[in-house]
């Protein structure tokens, strides 16, 4: 372990040695790194343990510096584990460099099937044994966090001393082509307050839109091709709290005049390729729909079939028209494999996941019925990412789950409140509100 300071905080890191299947404990092991954060003044105080599990998936636990966001209001009574869920941030990898290391696409969607909330429960039991001592943890699900969370309570909930969900109870048998047909109704909200607030994007947007169905695919850097689905893609960012201003000045640079006429600013791609590229985070394209699956169903790629339910999505009917422009949000396309040149070589590997039947149920309704662990939500209404009434449901299935449902943030609340969410989840578990 290595142990090393930032203002106001000790940092230790840990690796942890996991089975890559937890049902062959034999077999194949990774590495699970995860980030110790404790305050400089209390670090060699016993204080009970507070688990970070982040959003995605495919994301590694958030950087932090110092007490940013969140962790100032942790560090006052806990000490933290920020951990890069397998496959993210310094865990062992799993990409386009280091999946062909397992073979074909067949053992590659094999493994990667072995990357969803259940394996990543067992690797926090597993980590929680060596760290704790036995003892249970305060988790915190952020986002796809919350879902790992809600398997967490109906597998293991001895490990979990208080459950806390921000922007991430999932719904409990819902199939993915449900979660969608959910989500394409709340983009076009997102959508329709984001020309409400800047009604000068409304025409930004399409004159961008008819650039490239006029002229073709645009090269980013690194050789990613932005298509006009591609640019409607930047509608992910509307779920956050700074995301609809991120957007606005976006596009009010796209163009400059060039002796060819107008074209993209290189500013313009420049941003618009760290927007899009999954080179960072390439699971999240692999297995987000996975993590909707279980029953027996495959996804079969649900949010391109279901968008088809939803022609105001089709940007070619809308340059036909006078509509405005809708973005989309949180959704992977068959053709992310096409024009990001980080996932182009994994696009069979997408599809064999796309198509896989035999994925095990995530969550036990019976289990979560009968909860005894605290347990408190913020539910964000109109949340872009997670739909609101899929997370009422689930709060209302888990026996004493406290839900605090709130419009004053985004899906990023409890990061962009500074302590004030987290603090308010520790109240409600505590009956202190």
């Amino acid at each position: 372990m290595t142990s090393y300071r930032q203002p106001g905080v000790v940092l230790t890191d840990h690796t942890f040695d996991v089975p890559l299947d937890h049902a062959r404990p034999d077999g194949e092991r990774i590495e699970v790194y995860a980030r110790e954060v404790v305050a400089s003044d209390r670090a060699d105080a016993e204080l009970p343990w507070l688990l970070y599990l982040e959003g995605g998936p495919g994301f590694g636990a958030r950087r932090f510096v110092g007490r940013q966001a969140w962790l100032g209001r942790a560090l006052k009574e806990y000490r933290v584990l920020l951990l890069d869920q397998r496959g993210t941030g310094r865990s062992t990898p799993a990409n386009r460099q280091t999946l062909p290391l397992r073979g074909g696409p067949r053992e590659q969607a094999d493994c990667l099937a072995h990357f969803r909330a259940d394996a990543i429960v067992r690797d926090c039991e597993t980590i929680r044994a060596r760290l704790t001592g036995g003892a249970p943890w305060t988790v915190l699900g952020q986002s796809f966090g919350g879902f790992c969370l809600t398997h967490y309570l109906s597998t293991a909930p001895e490990g979990v001393r208080t459950a806390l969900f921000t922007g991430g109870l999932p719904s409990l048998d819902a199939h993915a082509d449900d979660v969608y047909r959910a989500a394409y109704p709340r983009m076009r909200r997102k959508v329709e307050a984001h020309y409400a607030r800047y009604p000068q994007d409304v025409e930004r947007a399409r004159r961008i839109a008819a650039h490239l169905a006029e002229h073709g695919p645009v090269t980013l850097g690194g050789g990613y091709r932005l298509t006009v689905e591609a640019f409607q893609s930047l509608g992910i960012l509307l779920g956050s709290g700074e995301g609809s201003h991120r957007l606005h000045f976006l596009l009010e640079n796209a163009f400059v005049r060039t002796p060819d006429g107008h074209e993209l600013a290189d500013a313009f791609r420049e941003e618009a390729h760290a927007l899009l590229s999954y080179a960072g985070h390439p699971l999240y394209a692999l297995v987000h729909e996975a993590i909707y699956a279980q029953g027996g169903r495959p996804t079969e790629w649900s949010a391109q079939r279901v968008r088809g339910e939803f022609p105001e999505f089709d940007a070619e009917r809308t340059l036909a028209g006078d509509a405005p422009l809708l973005f989309t949000g949180e959704t992977v396309h068959p053709w992310h494999f096409d024009v990001d040149p980080s996932l182009a070589p994994l696009r069979e590997t997408a599809e064999l996941l796309a198509s896989r039947a035999d994925w095990a149920p995530l969550y036990d309704a019976s289990r979560l019925s009968g909860n005894a662990v605290p347990a408190a939500a913020a539910i964000y209404h109109d949340d872009l990412y997670v739909d609101t009434a899929h997370s009422l449901a689930t709060a209302e299935a888990i026996r004493g789950l406290r839900a605090w449902v709130t419009n004053e943030f985004e899906h990023d609340g409890v990061r962009a409140s500074g302590g004030r969410v987290l603090d308010r989840l520790l109240a409600l578990t505590r009956d202190d509100l």
